[in-house]
């Protein structure tokens, strides 16, 4: 399977740090070598890397490890395929237009036969179960909402019920992102942490890497990690229920509701 990293924060900050141990994972540490990708918000912008090379072996991978793009907003991803050939079309995360806002997706799972119906409004462009989801969520919200966006409550209720449907096709943990929300879905396994003051070290799983983050951050910063599995060897990691979806705002968890599924019910005119 994937692995999956997000980070939500109070203040554009970069990710040099826990992207060093992430990108280790990906053909040095462990076995995600079919390629690898990482997206940064930046106002209403979006930069998107994306390459099929293994992460811990890309000079892409090594460019934006060295490059302290500050966002308050990322979504990384890398790859160990299931469904769909080791290609750039079928690389994480990917990204729509939904609302006027760049929407940004990354899935770690299976979806066994998910092949549902589509308005033609989003398509997928490679052969993945995952970039499919993505394509069926979004045409979901618009078909629910229309052209305007809804209310951040109301969106999270249609997102529940959303990966509540998702959970009955198979294993699907996901990070979705419009760069003002970082919206978590664990099936099965994720972890997060939030740092906040007083700011210790920490040092990577992965890497001997050692940071401390007194020196890089002020007192008023507050940062939310989410990865498939800690990063780091010296934190106290959150483990997310299996079947939860998650709400990040401003570096904090905002809500979180059960996904847990239930009698098989379509939550969208698309299914």
């Amino acid at each position: 399977m994937c692995q999956l990293l997000g980070m939500n924060c109070n203040v554009p900050t970069d990710i040099c740090f826990s992207f060093t141990g992430f990108q280790a994972r990906g053909g040095l540490t462990d076995v995600h070598a079919d390629g690898w990708g990482i997206a940064f918000f930046e106002g209403r912008g979006t930069r998107l890397f994306l390459d099929p090379q293994p992460s811990a072996h890309s000079p892409v991978a090594a460019l934006v490890g060295q490059y302290p793009i500050r966002s308050r907003n990322v979504i990384a991803h890398i790859r160990k395929a299931t469904q769909g050939v080791v290609a750039l079309e079928n690389t994480h995360p990917f990204m729509r237009e939904l609302w006027g806002r760049y929407w940004i997706f990354a899935h770690n799972g299976n979806l066994i036969d998910f092949d549902p119906p589509l308005d033609g409004s989003v398509m997928p462009v490679g052969n993945t179960d995952s970039e499919r989801a993505f394509c069926w969520l979004l045409t979901c919200l618009r078909q629910r909402f229309g052209d305007h966006a809804p209310a951040s409550a109301e969106l999270f209720t249609a997102l529940t019920e959303l990966a509540r449907d998702l959970g009955t096709r198979g294993e699907c943990n996901f990070l979705l992102s419009n760069g003002d929300w970082l919206f978590v879905h664990c099936s099965t396994q994720l972890t997060y942490i939030v740092r906040q003051a007083p700011f210790a070290k920490a040092h990577l799983k992965d890497q001997d890497v050692t940071v401390d983050f007194s020196e890089v951050t002020t007192p008023d910063d507050r940062v939310a990690v989410i990865a498939t599995q800690p990063l780091t060897d010296d934190e106290v990691w959150t483990p997310m229920e299996p079947g939860s979806l998650w709400w990040f705002e401003e570096g904090k968890v905002v809500q979180t509701a059960t996904t847990v599924p239930g009698p098989k019910k379509a939550a969208c005119a698309a299914t």
